[in-house]
C-alpha cells in the first residue's frame, strides 16, 4: 500500500522531532510532562508543519492511551459524543485540530468531559489561543507554543527522507554537497 513520504519520515519519538527544543529538549517542560506519563489537558499553538499533530501522536504512544483525532473545521458535538461513548480504561486522548473553528458552545461542551477525566484534550491552533479558545478551557490547559522550524533544524528530516527513498530502492543515499541544506532552506 502506498504511504506518503511525509508519513514515512514522521518522527516516532520526541528525539526525532525537529525544532521545538525549547519545549522538547532534554530539560523542556513538555518532554518532562510526557516522560512523567501524567498528561494534562494541553493546547499546542503555532504555525502549520511544526510538529503539533506528530507530538500528540507520540504522547499517545508513549502513554499507551487511545488517541482519537478530530478536526474542528468538520467535526461537531455529535463526533465528540461518539468518542465519549467508546470510552476505554484510562479515558481517551482527544486531539482536536484547529480548535479555533469550534464556536463557544462547542468548546463549552468539552468542559464536562475534561473536568470528569473522560477525555484528556490536546487541542491545536495556528492562532493565538488567548484570543480564540474559550477561557474555561484555557484555564484547565497548559499552553505550549510551537515555533517555526529553521532550515538547520529541518536537515535531519530531509536526511531521513533521502534514507527512506534510498532504502526503498535498496541503495545508500548518494547526495551532492549542499543538497540537504538547499532543500532544508526551501522547506516552509
Amino acid at each position: 500500500m502506498y504511504k506518503p513520504l511525509a508519513d514515512e519520515i514522521r518522527p516516532h519519538s520526541l528525539d526525532d522531532v525537529v525544532g521545538q527544543k525549547h519545549i522538547l529538549g532534554e530539560r523542556g517542560l513538555l518532554r518532562r510532562i510526557v516522560e512523567s506519563g501524567s498528561i494534562p489537558n494541553m493546547i499546542f499553538y503555532g504555525p502549520s508543519g511544526t510538529g503539533k499533530t506528530t507530538v500528540a501522536r507520540i504522547i499517545a504512544e508513549k502513554t499507551n492511551r487511545t488517541l482519537r483525532k478530530l478536526n474542528a473545521t468538520t467535526a461537531g458535538l455529535a463526533d465528540i459524543k461518539e468518542i465519549i461513548a467508546e470510552l476505554t480504561p484510562g479515558g481517551v486522548l482527544l486531539y482536536l485540530d484547529e480548535i479555533q473553528y469550534f464556536n463557544k458552545k462547542q468548546q463549552q461542551s468539552l468542559l464536562e468531559f475534561i473536568e470528569d477525566g473522560r477525555i484528556t484534550l490536546i487541542a491545536s491552533t495556528t492562532e493565538n489561543p488567548y484570543f480564540c479558545v474559550f477561557g474555561a478551557i484555557l484555564s484547565r490547559s497548559t499552553v505550549f507554543e510551537f515555533k517555526p522550524v529553521t532550515p538547520k533544524e529541518a536537515e535531519p528530516a530531509v536526511m531521513r527522507a533521502f534514507s527512506i527513498l534510498a532504502e526503498r530502492e535498496g541503495k545508500t543515499p548518494e547526495l551532492e554537497p549542499g543538497v540537504v541544506q538547499r532543500i532544508s532552506r526551501s522547506c516552509g
